[in-house]
């Protein structure tokens, strides 16, 4: 859900963490640049001439945008590695005099940084544009059309999924056991957990994510939702027998309630409950342009490795998980324990 590449240092480290949008977006705008230790870099007089504005402009950018620029790829030469790049590209550059001491160059990954934040520019404008147009292009082309179900291409998904359920059997044998009420409760404590753990119900749920009747919603989890839920249910479902046990008798809603109250304000539980969170509400912004609004202060950049886990060569369909010996292998032990 990206508004503005200008205003969003969020959104345009979400889409420089991107490597194969990076990639694709590197093809297709054929900017040139000078090659450099096996990469294409470009001298500040090169942005000055591709932006068609003045050095003062750029100037302007390095100075309030600086840590950004230095972590996507600008740096500043001087002393032997000017040197060193000024042999190398064997009189390339050319707008420097021999008298220089100094020289910022950027990798194609900050001239993208440069363009994402020029407001001067028509043509940094352009590229902002075809740059959100290729992100779009590359995620659907990878996860195969399917964001939606784009948690199921990390290759923990399936054992967590497993795990999940096994210990979801345990939380609704523990509600069966030791809360005196009647079927309804599965669905209102299912809903009680959810909110425990990312502050939306079911219902909630589906509407930010556009889901089907037919969809079900805990096969869209990450694995890390599922075994945060996992977490709850399992302490849960002990502390309902606890209670239960030394009261002698079956709990009362409210009694369950209160258990729940108590899991949320856990402190052990606490680093679990935000990294859920954090991970919900920042992936589902950048894969499935889904805002969850009561997570909205929880959402971060996402890191390349997240990329790479939904995106890249070692993510597959479920399809093809569950065709790899190796994954029944995972199932087989899990059920053997």
């Amino acid at each position: 859900m990206v508004n503005d590449l200008t205003n969003s240092q969020r959104d345009r480290q979400n889409i420089l963490n991107n490597r194969y949008a990076l990639e694709k977006v590197e093809e297709h705008l054929a900017l040139g640049g000078i090659v450099y230790e096996d990469a294409v870099v470009f001298t500040k007089q090169q942005l000055v001439a591709l932006f068609e504005i003045s050095e003062s402009t750029i100037e302007k950018y390095l100075a309030s945008h600086a840590e950004e620029l230095k972590v996507n790829g600008y740096k500043v030469l001087k002393g032997q590695t000017l040197k060193n790049f000024l042999n190398t590209t064997g009189g390339v550059v050319t707008d420097y005099g021999s008298k220089t001491t100094v020289l910022s160059i950027f990798t194609f990954r900050a001239v993208l940084n440069i363009a994402m934040l020029l407001t001067e520019s028509d043509r940094a404008r352009l590229i902002r544009s075809r740059i959100l147009d290729i992100v779009i292009e590359v995620v659907a082309e990878r996860s195969g059309g399917h964001t939606k179900y784009i948690n199921q291409r990390d290759c923990d998904y399936l054992p967590s999924a497993y795990q999940e359920f096994s210990y979801r059997k345990v939380f609704t044998n523990a509600l069966d056991s030791y809360v005196d009420m009647g079927k309804s409760k599965y669905g209102i404590y299912t809903n009680k957990i959810y909110q425990l753990i990312f502050k939306e119900n079911a219902g909630e749920y589906r509407q930010i994510l556009d889901l089907k009747s037919t969809d079900k919603v805990r096969d869209t989890f990450y694995s890390e939702i599922l075994m945060a839920i996992a977490n709850v249910e399992n302490g849960l479902a002990e502390d309902m027998r606890i209670t239960s046990d030394k009261l002698g008798r079956k709990l009362q809603p409210s009694e369950l309630d209160e258990l729940i109250s108590i899991t949320e304000n856990n402190p052990y539980l606490k680093p679990t409950l935000e990294s859920a969170r954090i991970k919900m509400a920042s992936r589902d912004l950048s894969f499935r342009d889904a805002l969850h609004q009561k997570l909205e202060s929880y959402i971060q950049t996402v890191p390349e490795a997240d990329f790479d886990k939904f995106l890249g060569e070692a993510s597959r369909s479920l399809e093809e998980q569950l065709a790899d010996p190796k994954i029944l292998d995972v199932f087989k032990r899990l059920k053997d324990r």
